[in-house]
């Protein structure tokens, strides 16, 4: 493929695109060693692009949801409206079990439902109830975009001249739309002149710290150190971070935030060593159904994950494992929430109600 296509006007990774009604994902678990945009060709084969993580990121996967939808919904835009609508809910359905504590995936989805029952009753045909769902999902899109832009305005005041800044997986343009979420204030910060550097962490087993967040904020410009999981500590206490961002899957009710697992070590060290810690969080990404973290339900993951590194075996046959892919930092160890509308402090249970529960 052409490398360019996958590349935004940021200079950063572009991690999907919805061009002439196909949807072209870049497989995610190619990189960083293949750049490679794979065309969607159904609602199935999202599932799994999803499921595989070749998509993946709270938002990225949102936005993959609703365009997944409408490719489940291309061969039934010559029937009639009523087997339309029934497609809309089980397709939709379907799409939202392939991955189940990233909320903003639930979001989309259902957002494109009500959005089809809304529009049902004044269209003609399928066909044009499937470009009004089109119109929503390209909505859906450019909207996290600017949610992206209105975090990093939010939080680059944060990033000082000279300072280090900490994160914990991938939040970053391969996770969204296009400038990430906790990386959106450091490519802003990077582009208005600000002097400073970044420690990735690896994050196993995956390892989406050192093979997508190293690798999008290296070529983009910004000075960046992959460091192992358990090197944050040693980090921290040489004093090389001033300040640690992540990103998050899901915040509950009162600030609860599940992200990919090790955030919560993070998030301790962070606190032991006076670090601040906050939590990049697009309003998409905020489940008031979820009063506590208690309630937000962790993805259990193949055991091959753990016992391997890359394609070594590196465990011991028929060896018991653990492998949950988040988990959850208590709201007490957060400094604040960068969201599109500012930045918002203790006590979030009021904090984030007031800004963005609907009435």
């Amino acid at each position: 493929m052409d490398e360019r296509a996958s590349i935004s006007g940021y200079g950063v990774a572009r991690s999907l695109r919805w061009e002439g009604g196909e949807l072209y994902l870049l497989d995610q678990t190619r990189l960083p060693g293949e750049i490679v945009e794979e065309r969607q060709e159904s609602a199935e084969m999202v599932w799994d692009s999803i499921k595989r993580l070749k998509v993946r990121g709270a938002p990225a996967i949102g936005i993959a949801g609703a365009y997944g939808l409408l490719l489940g919904l291309k061969a039934y835009r010559g029937r009639d409206l009523s087997e339309f609508s029934k497609e809309v809910d089980e397709v939709a359905a379907y799409l939202d079990t392939s991955r189940p504590t990233a909320v903003n995936l639930g979001w989309a989805l259902r957002r494109m439902v009500a959005r089809a029952r809304a529009l049902g009753p004044s269209c003609r045909s399928s066909g044009e109830l499937y470009e009004g769902l089109a119109a929503e999902a390209e909505l859906i899109h450019a909207e996290d975009r600017a949610i992206c832009r209105g975090i990093g305005e939010s939080g680059r005041r944060l990033i000082r001249e000279g300072s280090g800044v900490l994160t914990h997986c991938n939040a970053g343009a391969l996770a969204t739309s296009e400038l990430g979420t906790a990386t959106a204030p450091m490519y802003l910060a990077f582009a208005a002149g600000t002097h400073f550097r970044v420690y990735s962490d690896e994050t196993r087993p995956l390892l989406q710290g050192a093979r997508l967040t190293s690798w999008e904020l290296q070529r983009s410009g910004v000075d960046v150190t992959l460091i192992c999981d358990d090197m944050a500590a040693y980090a921290m206490s040489k004093g090389l971070v001033d300040l640690c961002i992540v990103g998050c899957d899901r915040v509950a009710a009162n600030g609860d935030a599940a992200n990919k697992i090790g955030t919560l070590g993070v998030a301790i060290l962070a606190k032991h060593f006076s670090v601040p810690f906050y939590v990049a969080c697009p309003s998409s990404t905020i489940d008031f159904g979820a009063a506590g973290g208690e309630d937000i339900p962790i993805e259990e993951r193949d055991p091959d994950e753990v016992t391997s590194f890359g394609a070594r075996r590196t465990a011991p046959e028929g060896i018991k494992t653990m492998n949950p892919a988040f988990d959850v930092t208590p709201h007490g160890l957060i400094a604040g929430f960068i969201t599109e509308r500012g930045i918002v402090g203790p006590d979030f249970r009021e904090n984030l109600a007031r800004l963005f529960r609907n009435p």
